[in-house]
């Protein structure tokens, strides 16, 4: 492998001056590249990967074959009613998408899932939307409150742009209505007569709802609202109880909700409440009252409830709880349940109605010390059940329903593991890293009963540390293949995400964003002095945002970790924050700070900034996997990190880029294309690791 040469990345300097602060920007080659030498070069890395791991071709195909074994690939999910059917989703043998199904209901009980359902109706089968083409994605999967009319949407490229077509689900017959550049979501009114869509701007941000009659032409749509605020995104739904139509509009910081009553899809638009900055909120329509999950008075959010001709009137029913932090609360005719986080762990709340008002909340306890709980599909308002996730990361992903009067509860399926395996061979800790601000990071981990804990277990450390987003412990099927291997799967829930509340997100953003680079590395060397591992024996992965936590901490501690795979990662955050025109830029500035403004925003973006940041020291081999039609990270990132690696990094950098040239943010949509995918990357973290 040694003659192997890489690609080079023609350099041109560009001097650009900002507060005074000059940098040189030495990879915008990309930029000047008519769109063929773009392609060509990207294919000329990915040539140049798959020579650096032909000798992992045999290895990728065993891991992709244990997945395929142990996945019961003809399935379906647990059927959901709504109104008189059941729905549910199917997969085949052999096909890369699932089938969108219903079936009548007859009877209380969901039809068994265990096999074929007489009177099976196909809604959608993916396979034959997607056609010849290498990507497939739905935008919005939407029956009509009737059920008779069905309306879907197409993306066959990756850049979640979709095309919105009516299906006659009588006749199943495609009405001639086609919205071409729809975004994700879409509510009908309760006649089945209009459906509301969003569209995007040239930044890919959703700012527009439009109105569309079946029958008429597009160009007779409607604008419902336009947001011009370029930090607020919208999007539209229809409530639970199909009373109206939701309209949301959101920055990272602030909210405003609209309601329009669904039976009058030409009437007045109502505001819940006016936007003010940096008051969040969330609205349920309770039937007779509207529930706002709000952090007007407390950072963890408060409950409260509003009249529905009054609905900017709040009072309070729940106060905030500096211990747990509310996220969401779904209502139904007798019952609300809350969602919330504690401790590191989700949790739901049972909430009955007592009259006009609600009994205290009834949380519901589990016996294993790491799991996720989260809500389900539960589409009826007259339900008295709940439908609700379990996972964790030693039980597979398991559907119940819970009794709302009596607190029963029914597993009706979990997800089925073959291939002979035996899950209690397999056991999860949680334990927590010293931060070097004294602050105590949570360390969730699996492994095999039989790994030692000698100092030389292989490791897998995942993170990502944005958002407020939480890296809840879930079961993965393709992760057995790790842990057999001996590797020991742990994610660091670093600050930024929201695992310990508001202000855990709010200490790892903006000018406190080094803590999510800090407290990965603390997880890190947590590991090690525990007696688990040693840094040559860790291999670190996060994608996007979390791309942006490898590269950052490649840069600070590349000593702590054997490798890093970094998946459409946002390597080149500074460059990106101050280009307005780009999707990750103006509704970030709530997230990173503004740079263009603040210079002190600046100097911090550029002091972490993997590419910014990349310097003459020696880096631990990295993997790098991109999507040529990724909107969010474009592909440009991490191409032109790579080229910095190699330019500038000691010694004989060991930096490889493959790009998925048929993808988007999430990679390969199909489940097989998916699961070479992950061989592909778990091939080489074997390697890295001695295991290959």
């Amino acid at each position: 492998m040694s003659e192997l040469k890489p690609p080079v990345a023609a350099r041109k300097p560009i001097e650009r001056s900002h507060h005074g602060d000059v940098f040189v920007d030495d990879y915008e080659w990309l930029r000047d590249k008519t769109n063929d030498e773009v392609l060509d070069y990207l294919r000329a890395e990915n040539s140049y990967t798959e020579a650096r791991t032909e000798h992992l071709e045999s290895l990728r195909e065993a891991i992709f074959s244990e997945i395929s074994d142990r996945t019961l690939q003809t399935d379906l999910s647990v059927p959901a009613r709504r109104g008189g059917h059941w729905y549910y989703s199917r997969t085949i043998e052999g096909k890369q998408y699932a089938l969108s199904c219903r079936v009548k209901v007859s009877g209380d009980e969901p039809p068994a899932t265990d096999g074929e359902i007489p009177g099976e109706e196909v809604l959608l089968d993916g396979n034959e939307l997607a056609g010849d083409s290498e990507f497939f994605s739905l935008g919005t999967v939407d029956v009509s409150s009737d059920g008779r009319l069905l309306a879907y949407s197409v993306d066959l490229t990756g850049d979640e742009r979709f095309t919105l077509r009516i299906k006659n689900l009588d006749t199943g017959e495609l009405l001639p209505d086609e919205l071409p550049g729809v975004h994700y979501g879409s509510a009908w009114s309760t006649d089945g007569s209009t459906v509301f869509y969003t569209k995007v701007d040239d930044a890919w941000r959703p700012h527009q709802v439009w109105r569309h009659t079946l029958g008429t032409s597009t160009d007779d749509d409607v604008l419902v609202m336009e947001e011009a605020d370029e930090r607020f995104w919208v999007g539209v739904d229809l409530t639970r109880n199909e009373q109206a139509i939701q309209i949301s509009l959101g920055s990272k910081l602030t909210s405003e909700v609209w309601l329009l009553d669904a039976a009058d899809p030409v009437g007045e638009l109502v505001v819940v409440a006016p936007r003010r900055e940096g008051i969040e909120y969330d609205v349920e329509h309770a039937g007779d009252q509207l529930l706002i999950v709000h952090n007007a008075d407390a950072s963890n959010f408060s409950l409260a409830t509003a009249p529905l001709n009054s609905p900017g009137d709040w009072t309070t029913l729940i106060e905030g709880d500096e211990s747990s932090r509310l996220l969401g609360v779904d209502a139904f005719a007798e019952h609300v349940i809350l969602y919330r986080r504690r401790d590191a762990l989700t949790e739901l709340a049972i909430m009955r109605r007592e009259g006009d008002t609600f009994g205290s909340p009834e949380a519901l306890t589990f016996d294993e010390p790491i799991y996720t709980v989260s809500p389900g599909r539960n589409d009826e308002w007259e339900d008295t059940r709940y439908r609700f996730g379990y996972t964790s990361l030693v039980t597979p992903g398991s559907t119940y329903d819970v009794d709302v009067a009596t607190g029963e509860r029914r597993l009706l399926k979990q997800q089925p593991v073959l291939g002979g395996v035996d899950l209690s061979a397999y056991t999860q800790y949680r334990e927590w890293a010293t931060a070097p601000d004294g602050t105590k990071v949570p360390i969730s981990i699996v492994a095999r009963k039989d790994v030692l804990r000698d100092g030389n277990a292989p490791v897998e450390l995942y993170g990502y540390g944005s958002y407020e987003s939480s890296m809840d412990p879930w079961f993965s099927i393709p992760r057995l293949s790790l842990l057999d291997r001996g590797v020991v799967w742990a994610i660091a829930h670093v600050r930024g995400g929201g695992e310990l509340g508001r202000h855990w997100y709010d200490d790892g953003k903006m000018l406190t964003k080094k803590n999510t680079f800090t407290d990965f590395i603390a997880a890190a060397e947590h590991l090690v002095e525990s007696g688990w591992t040693k840094p040559e024996r860790i291999v670190a992965q996060g994608g996007s945002a979390g791309g942006l936590l490898m590269g950052a901490v490649a840069n600070l501690a590349p000593q702590a970790f054997g490798g890093i795979v970094a998946v459409v990662p946002f390597v080149d955050a500074l460059t990106t924050i101050l280009d307005p025109s780009l999707p990750l830029t103006v509704i970030e500035w709530e997230e990173w700070g503004n740079p263009l403004e603040d210079p002190e925003v600046y100097r911090y973006m550029k002091s972490y900034s993997p590419y910014e940041n990349v310097t003459p020291q020696q880096y631990p081999p990295i993997l790098a996997i991109t999507s040529l039609n990724d909107t969010r990270v474009f592909y440009v990132e991490p191409a032109k990190w790579v080229a910095k690696l190699r330019s500038t990094a000691a010694g004989e950098p060991n930096v490889l880029l493959k790009t998925e040239m048929e993808a988007g943010h999430g990679g390969r949509s199909g489940r097989y294309d998916a699961w070479r995918e992950l061989a592909f990357a778990f091939a080489w973290e074997l390697d890295v690791l001695g295991l290959a």
